[in-house]
């Protein structure tokens, strides 16, 4: 049975910074630490946004090569019936295949303004994104390797499978959170309790704090603290 999430518990998730979220996942020790989050090649592109969540639509793009006949398109009303097969809200997460990635982007202002008329409340990749002015004022949070001034070739090849995007594997379905630090995927047999499992980690981080702010700071009350904790 498929795990989604009430809309007070993708709230709580909102609410939170994607680095609270990964050191909530961390504690449950389900996959190794250096694993399920976007490497630093993907970087947020409006670091002023809330935190995104959203659950995966899938696709890949080329951009660098013209294509051998025709646009290279698929047919688009398939994969917006592709995008809307996925729970609200969605991300869009687009495998580049060029290789560099980010010869040309394929969002832009209309697609970005597509992508809101679909329910989705990002995008991801690891290639290129255009026109930023404009998406920010659409409110589309997106990921990117870089920004470029052209489409180029940009088509999609594909849509709904596994893509990889900075090194994380995203299916579709699959539960993301992002913000000014990156993107993680978040188990979703996981996702309702890690806001109680980082408020948790967040009061023993203010304990920690709190004793270094301390006027009478010692290395002795730091172990003790410290120890205390484990």
């Amino acid at each position: 049975m498929e795990l989604f999430l009430s809309p007070e518990e993708l709230e709580a998730l909102q609410h939170l910074e994607t680095c609270a979220v990964e050191d909530a996942i961390e504690t449950f020790e389900l996959r190794a630490r250096n694993t399920g989050f976007a490497s630093s090649d993907v970087r947020c592109v409006f670091e002023e946004l809330p935190p995104m969540v959203g659950y995966a639509a899938t696709a890949r793009m080329r951009s660098g090569e013209r294509p051998m006949s025709g646009r290279g398109y698929h047919d688009r009303a398939a994969w917006w019936n592709s995008i809307l097969s996925i729970p609200w809200p969605r991300v869009v997460v687009m495998e580049d295949l060029d290789e560099p990635p980010g010869v040309g982007a394929f969002l832009g202002d209309v697609h970005a303004a597509m992508l809101k008329a679909l329910g989705c409340v990002g995008f991801v990749t690891n290639g290129a994104v255009r026109e930023v002015p404009a998406i920010r004022k659409l409110g589309l949070q997106a990921f990117a390797r870089n920004r470029a001034l052209s489409h180029a070739y940009a088509r999609i090849i594909d849509f709904g499978s596994p893509v990889m995007v900075g090194g994380m594997e995203v299916r579709p379905g699959d539960l993301l959170h992002g913000d000014s630090h990156g993107v993680v995927s978040v188990p979703r047999q996981l996702a309702s309790a890690i806001p109680r499992v980082a408020a948790d980690l967040a009061q023993r981080d203010r304990r920690v704090l709190a004793v270094c702010e301390s006027p009478d700071f010692s290395v002795e009350k730091l172990r003790a603290t410290l120890k205390d904790l484990r």
